[in-house]
């Protein structure tokens, strides 16, 4: 990869991978030194990373990353599992996305992640296996899952 390539890495993903930490961890700096930890990971193995990899390789690293955030996050502290905020970006006048994100916020950790995977950033089941280490068939049972869950508990705030 040169350092061409990895510019346009740059601009082409950034944004992607802040959205998809904000989205799970609900904290600006951590997802802040989510992207940055990925892109300097990928930087340093981009002799390794194939040509067209690039997006899965950072996706996998900020994945990774934000788990041990989690992870230290609950080790070190005695609250409850990351304080979630509104994100600045999602200026809706409406309150359609405060209900689908706290109904989001109440899945576990693992659906989250999976389901903001498929249907915010629109990996392919195949690609969140990638990502996350589970198989394809896994990943469409956790999907499937987590969106009855989701149904539910959405029929049930709706009426």
């Amino acid at each position: 990869m040169s350092t061409e390539d990895y510019n346009k890495c740059v601009d082409i993903y950034s944004d992607g991978v802040y959205r998809f930490a904000l989205k799970i961890l609900r904290d600006k700096d951590s997802a802040k030194d989510i992207v940055q930890e990925s892109f300097l990971r990928l930087w340093e193995k981009r002799s390794d990373v194939l040509k067209g990899k690039e997006k899965s390789y950072l996706f996998t690293i900020a994945y990774r990353l934000i788990i041990d955030t989690i992870r230290h996050n609950k080790k070190f502290t005695d609250e409850e599992p990351i304080k979630y905020i509104k994100s600045t970006y999602e200026k809706i006048y409406d309150n359609t996305s405060e209900i689908i994100n706290s109904a989001i916020r109440e899945l576990t950790m693992q659906q989250q992640q999976l389901i903001l995977l498929r249907d915010y950033e629109g990996y392919s089941y195949k690609g969140i296996g990638e990502i996350s280490g589970l198989t394809e068939s896994q990943v469409k049972v956790y999907i499937f899952k987590a969106r009855l869950i989701l149904k539910k508990k959405l029929n049930n705030i709706i009426g």
